[in-house]
């Protein structure tokens, strides 16, 4: 009942007279008149009991009626209208982050990337240009938490419960999601809160769902990392760490999946992140602005391009488009046959113990890193060449930071390769 009367609604009913001359089946209309409200108290057009008395106006609710059709038809419209993004083949230079980016939807347990690096080099522009390239996955149809059917780590308490019974649950295909976390997101949008509509019409406690559930099995980018408040900083860091959201709110107390790729931007200028936080990403890209002049006048004329019209733009790219969503596609269900040798994965943690890199994140995520380079270049086996690729990306962020050294850490981290891989 909620969603008919939402905002769509009212600003149909705004547009058309409260009586139709025609039987035909149309949106519900609303009648206010001033009188006793037979003990009821409506909020937003919802009528839920409480103690006799008057109030201001009675809301009397006729015709309901949905046109399925119409629904379809506006969300399709909704889809054709929504903000063109930036080709990802498009996009000059910064191979670094464009790398880092592919090898986590490849393996998104590699962890997540940070991209740090100056303002106005497209670091936003680049995540976001990523949707087109996402695949897609197996999702219970209507779950909120995008549950697979068949991971319980990656699956909410009712859909476990259901499959537990015997129950088939219908599935669907859709394509991974990537959520945006504003900087001034509230933490219940973020964990999840009590849905009031429930609880005003049926008296229950229910929860509903927040950007975590969403970003459940997807991607969770977050601009300007840097500048996140410290609450929300703590929120993500438990979810990152245990791949679940626990929520404590007014009595009720709700687990569900939160496993998602983390991915983040700033400016290192605009104050450093959080070691605790900085740890989670599992890779770090650097991104320099281009100082080849016909190189940036290339970018700019590219963007230009692009701005005058979006539509055409992004046609002139669908080739390459498709062509690497291909090999993503194909990267993704070989990457379980790629092998490492034993004698690589040695000199991996040899290169990490040398570095004193606390934890051992950093050879999990390079031995990850590495075979989803491999698969995406169409081989089965780890070479020392795809290793040398990805290491500085793996490990620079985890180095102990020393104020007196000038050397950039993954300079150091390509020596230390070098010298232990020789």
């Amino acid at each position: 009942m909620a969603s008919v009367l939402g905002t769509s609604a009212t600003a149909i009913l705004a547009s058309r007279p409260f009586t139709s001359p025609t039987p035909k089946p149309s949106v519900s209309t609303l009648t206010l008149t001033p009188g006793l409200g037979n003990g009821r108290k409506f909020y937003g057009g919802i009528g839920i009991h409480s103690k006799k008395g008057r109030s201001r106006f009675h809301v009397a609710i006729t015709n309901v009626a949905t046109d399925i059709n119409a629904a379809e038809a506006q969300k399709l419209a909704a889809k054709e209208s929504q903000r063109p993004v930036y080709p990802f083949p498009a996009i000059v230079g910064q191979d670094e982050m464009k790398l880092c980016l592919l090898l986590n939807v490849i393996d998104p347990k590699i962890g997540g990337v940070m991209i740090m690096g100056d303002r106005g080099t497209g670091k936003s522009t680049t995540v976001r240009s990523l949707v087109d390239l996402l695949p897609e996955i197996k999702v219970v149809a209507g779950d909120p938490y995008n549950s697979d059917p068949e991971d319980p780590e990656s699956m909410g308490m009712e859909v476990r419960e259901s499959i537990m019974k015997g129950e088939k649950l219908p599935t669907v295909l859709a394509k991974i999601n990537m959520v945006d976390l504003p900087l001034g997101a509230t933490e219940d949008r973020v964990c999840g809160t009590i849905d009031i509509e429930k609880a005003l019409t049926e008296g229950i406690k229910a929860f509903e769902p927040g950007l975590l559930a969403k970003a459940n099995r997807g991607i969770l980018y977050v601009d300007e990392v840097n500048l996140l408040d410290d609450h929300l900083v703590d929120v993500l860091l438990d979810s990152a760490a245990s791949g679940w959201n626990t929520v404590e709110r007014e009595g009720i107390s709700i687990s569900h999946p939160a496993r998602f790729i983390l991915i983040g931007s700033g400016n290192p200028e605009e104050g450093e992140l959080r070691p605790q936080l900085l740890d989670r990403f599992g890779m770090h890209a650097q991104v320099g602005t281009v100082r080849d002049a016909e190189l940036r006048v290339k970018i700019v004329e590219e963007r230009a391009r692009f701005d005058r019209n979006p539509k055409e733009f992004r046609h002139s790219y669908k080739a390459e488009q498709e062509k690497l969503q291909q090999q993503i596609s194909s990267a993704r269900s070989s990457l379980s046959s790629v092998q490492i040798d034993h004698d690589l994965k040695v000199k991996i943690s040899k290169v990490c113990s040398e570095l004193n890199v606390d934890g051992l994140r950093g050879d999990i995520v390079t031995n990850r890193a590495a075979k989803a380079l491999a698969s995406l270049k169409g081989r089965d086996k780890v070479t020392s060449e795809d290793i040398a690729t990805v290491i500085p990306n793996c490990l620079r962020h985890r180095l102990r930071k020393d104020p007196l050294e000038s050397i950039d850490s993954g300079l150091l981290v390509i020596e230390k390769f070098y010298e232990v891989f020789s």
